[in-house]
């Protein structure tokens, strides 16, 4: 038994949490999902989250987003700690689940830190990608969909919703440089990044990410003949 996992990644207010939402309650209860349990491919469906998916993370992630902190952190230190967080979430929670058969939606993961602290910060690119694989020890995702949308319209999102966090604070320009971040990112790796069109109402933006999800868990288990 072998799972998946199955990052949400996008700039800040592009719906990443309110979809994976759906999803996780859409596919509990589609024949897809049925069928992988009922053939013993796949056990259960987990959603966790980069920082804060283990208890340690959650008080990293303090440290990471609280805007009250009084010390300012620098960014090689916001990069060490996302690092830190990452891996302790891949071997207490992402490994382990993968090996028993989990089926994971993750809200961020690696392409999170090369967006925000390499494009965003503009910390070396190299230097993050050796981090990443230390952290990860290799763990890749199996398919990412990229939330896409407007940084402007995102941030206002977020506004609505109350205080910012330190990360929702920082300059527009900076949240520019993060979605050219994922741009780059979705053009070297088309083989495990999916764009959706966050722009669109959240009905619309869940049956794109349905469509996704329904080719690629047909994708990695054909045998199954899994239909909707």
């Amino acid at each position: 038994m072998q799972g998946k996992l199955i990052v949400f990644e996008g700039v800040e207010g592009c719906g990443k949490t309110t979809q994976i939402q759906r999803s996780y309650t859409w596919l509990l209860h589609s024949p897809l999902f049925a069928a992988l349990q009922a053939n013993e491919v796949v056990n259960q469906l987990v959603v966790t989250r980069e920082p804060g998916g283990t208890a340690l993370g959650q008080t990293v992630r303090q440290w990471l987003l609280n805007p009250t902190v009084q010390s300012p952190l620098h960014d090689r230190a916001e990069l060490l700690l996302f690092a830190a967080d990452r891996a302790q979430h891949v071997e207490e929670l992402l490994k382990p689940q993968l090996a028993s058969g989990g089926l994971i939606l993750c809200d961020r993961y690696t392409d999170s830190t090369v967006a925000y602290q390499g494009y965003g910060r503009r910390l070396n690119l190299d230097l993050i990608d050796q981090l990443n694989q230390v952290a990860t020890n290799g763990l890749e995702s199996d398919l990412t969909i990229w939330l896409d949308l407007d940084v402007a319209v995102g941030l206002n999102r977020t506004k609505r919703r109350g205080a910012a966090d330190r990360m929702e604070a920082i300059d527009l320009s900076f949240h520019q440089r993060v979605q050219h971040g994922f741009t780059e990112l979705a053009r070297a790796h088309p083989h495990r990044i999916v764009r959706v069109d966050a722009s669109l109402s959240e009905a619309e933006v869940s049956q794109q990410i349905q469509s996704i999800l329904e080719q690629w868990l047909t994708r990695w288990y054909p045998p199954l003949s899994l239909t909707s």
